[in-house]
């Protein structure tokens, strides 16, 4: 991630309303789809400033990487639990090493996403799981998606596919982020409509988090709108559409 967006980053994400609830949802799916799990052994794939991997320590021991050097160092000086700093497409583990296997929002930061997805399976047990998270449409491209170092935004089916061909099979999938979708699409359509008329150049702008802030009643106003969506997934709902795509791959 850029430099200077990582300066606020720790902040970021244990305030903003996307994070905070983000968490609580992939905390919660997990719970439920791979059946209240504990003392497993949990491996996560790009963890930045740490909060999802104290999130899966609820389900036993955690191990984290982070490709970014300074991230990872300064994640080092608080975090209770492991953090290594590595690449996705070469994880410093041996073969079936974890139970479970994540990455949060990070494929689509990686050039080949194949060979990503290679080495999170490669590392996971036999009957483990791996949960992955990513934005979604291409259409919604932005600069959230530039100053993030975005390759790509997925479709649901482009997820699906990409874990297709491997050895296991996808027990769940859902869009989600869905209940503001419609807002989250139509303010990015209108900046990126607004970038072509006066010619601005992609490269510039801000992340939506630097746009909609970490703090206030408008913070606290759109988790309340995403909080939504917590309980319809807990409801056993699949939402047909969202701002991201959540799967969870099992092993054979």
């Amino acid at each position: 991630m850029d430099k200077a967006y990582f300066n606020e980053y720790y902040h970021l994400e244990r305030k903003n309303w996307w994070f905070t609830v983000r968490r609580k949802i992939l905390s919660e799916r997990i719970e439920y789809l791979l059946g209240k799990p504990r003392n497993i052994t949990s491996l996560n794939v790009g963890a930045a400033t740490g909060t999802t991997s104290d999130m899966l320590t609820r389900f036993g021991q955690v191990t984290s990487v982070e490709y970014d050097v300074d991230c990872c160092n300064f994640a080092k000086t608080y975090m209770t639990t492991p953090i290594l700093q590595g690449s996705i497409t070469e994880l410093p583990f041996p073969k079936e090493s974890f139970d479970l296997v994540c990455a949060f929002d990070v494929i689509e930061h990686v050039e080949n996403d194949h060979i990503a997805v290679e080495e999170l399976i490669r590392v996971c047990k036999p009957g483990g799981h791996i949960v992955v998270t990513v934005p979604a449409y291409a259409f919604l491209w932005g600069p959230h998606d530039i100053i993030n170092q975005h390759y790509r935004r997925y479709t649901l089916k482009e997820l699906v596919q990409l874990f297709g061909s491997r050895k296991g099979r996808i027990i769940y999938k859902t869009y989600f982020n869905a209940i503001l979708f419609v807002p989250i699409a139509s303010f990015r359509l209108a900046v990126s409509l607004c970038n072509r008329f006066i010619k601005k150049k992609e490269s510039k702008g801000m992340s939506d988090h630097q746009v909609f802030g970490t703090a206030g009643v408008f913070n606290s106003l759109l988790a309340g709108l995403f909080n939504i969506d917590y309980y319809l997934l807990k409801a056993g709902l699949h939402l047909p559409t969202g701002v991201s795509i959540m799967i969870v791959f099992k092993k054979s």
